[in-house]
């Protein structure tokens, strides 16, 4: 039985709030592992608090593949277990929030000299499906070399020699993190974004809590919890030294950069893996609406989580990747219309590893003061890793299987806007105006069954149903939404992570930015100056992120 939680709205509570209650749970980190664990900790009645610093998904998880898969390329380096796990969230995904992850197709293309055999990815892919196991996606086909033409005409034919179709999933990372946030809200955790851990607090040789630091009034205010888990991806080894400074480090985090460009340019039909002819690293082009992405790099650096960006050489590699790939394509930098890079949250082994063999499995480790630190893992496997987070909450609050409260199955249970809806249930939502196509698929791949939830706010107040920007189909109405239910508080949270109008647009999103604060200062009551201030910052945010695209 599935049940979603449309149109709740969860309340911004007051910091002062927070220190009049112990939590029996809190989570420090609002990207998917972090939600994943809060959404669990919630559905099994445990007062739950999650705490970001930022914005919810602000980090690696907006920042990501946009991927939801086994991992194919882990069944050369052994790692059958951990593609195993992930095939099987895969499927769980797919069930839970079929609006947000949705079936992909993949051409692998082989040739001749590739550092993998045709035997080889032939194998794997048997393999692939039968880890997946039934009620899965379609298994894969193996192709000629004339298929793999016909299903990617624009690909080099040096030296193919054959391919292979196969299926995995693609996400919006940002909105699948919000919505199971949502979740966690929903079934009665408290979400606090743009609020930071400053300290945590010992008694008796054991965390009992944190003190915590509004971002935006500057407020301070202790708060406690029974048990602490820290889930800050990136962030991990700063919070375990807020524990206890002389800890080692954890993490071996490593960057991944993405490029945006016109799928035109490329004129890919599917998703396509392909080894790099620059170094044979496994790499990705992927369908996004009107564009495509290609990704990603794997490289060591010095860069911390707040200020890792895409670089020159990065860009480079992609776009000579890229057309090594699609010659006819010639993508220079003028062609980016947008990056992202991020840190992969990767446990530390040997300092002389490869960075591309740095296993993606995760580790759940509990300090000598009772601190959880789940590290490593990746985007398709939160959800496993927040149930093996639970457990080890269990055991510290001294709980057992038979006094849980818990009611629902986080693996059953559908995501806000998961229900099933028809198109055109989604256009009568609408009185105000006729849905076209574009902004059908909009509203569908962005809020499912929540699209009902845009159209009443347009039907309540009529100005909304116009757009927020020129040229996306995104309406202002959803600047509304992702303020009252999706705690937006900045521009950049509406253009960036509800709506990526800001990675969709040439400008960026600065034609939707004044449109926008406008409607945020409704919401949230700034004043002319906040408002004009918030704006400004939106400004100043994709001044430099263009500057980043620009190489």
């Amino acid at each position: 039985m599935f049940e979603a939680q449309s149109g709740h709205s969860p309340r911004r509570v007051v910091l002062a709030d927070l220190a009049r209650t112990q939590y029996q749970v809190m989570v420090i980190g609002g990207g998917i592992t972090g939600a994943s664990i809060a959404r669990d900790a919630a559905m099994r009645g445990l007062s739950t608090l999650l705490i970001e610093q930022h914005d919810v998904a602000s980090g690696t998880s907006s920042r990501s593949s946009r991927l939801v898969h086994g991992g194919l390329r882990y069944l050369e380096q052994r790692e059958f277990r951990l593609v195993f796990e992930a095939l099987r969230e895969r499927r769980t995904w797919l069930r839970i929030a079929p609006h947000l992850v949705r079936a992909q197709a993949f051409v692998l293309p082989s040739r001749q000299g590739d550092r993998v055999p045709g035997w080889k990815i032939r194998l794997g892919l048997w393999l692939y499906d039968r880890l997946a196991r039934t009620g899965n996606l379609p298994l894969h086909r193996n192709l000629s070399k004339r298929e793999v033409m016909t299903l990617e005409p624009g690909l080099d034919s040096t030296g193919l020699r054959d391919g292979a179709l196969y299926y995995d999933a693609q996400c919006d990372d940002a909105r699948l993190t919000i919505a199971i946030a949502r979740s966690a809200a929903y079934y009665g955790a408290v979400v606090r974004n743009y609020t930071a851990v400053t300290g945590l607090t010992h008694q008796a040789g054991r965390v009992v809590g944190a003190t915590l630091c509004d971002r935006e009034t500057g407020e301070h205010a202790p708060v406690t919890a029974r048990v602490i888990v820290n889930a800050t991806g990136p962030w991990s080894d700063q919070v375990r030294k807020l524990d206890s400074p002389g800890q080692a480090q954890l993490l071996r985090p490593t960057k991944g950069v993405h490029i945006l460009v016109p799928r035109a340019r490329l004129g890919n039909r599917h998703g396509i893996t392909f080894t790099s002819a620059i170094d044979g690293r496994v790499m990705f082009v992927l369908p996004w609406n009107e564009q495509a992405y290609v990704g990603t790099t794997d490289t060591d650096t010095s860069e911390t989580p707040d200020t890792v960006s895409a670089q020159a050489e990065d860009v480079a590699y992609l776009l000579r990747s890229a057309n090594a790939l699609y010659p006819a394509a010639r993508l220079t930098e003028a062609d980016v219309l947008a990056t992202w890079a991020g840190l992969r949250p990767l446990l530390a082994g040997s300092p002389t590893d490869p960075t591309s063999s740095i296993s993606r499995e995760h580790r759940l480790e509990c300090s000598s003061t009772g601190l959880l630190t789940i590290a490593g893992g990746k985007l398709t496997t939160a959800r496993s890793m927040a149930a093996e987070v639970l457990s080890a909450v269990e055991r510290l609050l001294g709980q057992t299987r038979r006094a849980r409260e818990k009611t629902r199955d986080p693996a059953q249970v559908r995501l806000p806007g998961g229900e099933s809806i028809s198109d055109q249930e989604i256009r009568s939502a609408f009185r105000t105006g006729p849905v076209n196509d574009h902004l059908l698929v909009h509203l569908r791949s962005h809020y499912g069954s929540e699209a009902r939830e845009i159209g009443a706010l347009c039907n309540e107040s009529p100005s909304l149903f116009a757009p927020m920007h020129p040229a996306h189909p995104a309406l202002l109405a959803e600047a509304v939404f992702a303020t009252r239910y999706e705690w937006a508080r900045r521009v950049e949270d509406v253009l960036v992570r509800r709506v990526h109008v800001f990675y969709e647009t040439k400008d960026h999103g600065m034609q939707a930015r004044d449109r926008v604060a406008g409607i945020m200062a409704h919401e949230l009551g700034w004043d002319a100056n906040q408002e004009r201030n918030e704006a400004e910052k939106f400004g100043d945010f994709a001044a430099g992120a263009s500057s980043h695209s620009d190489g």
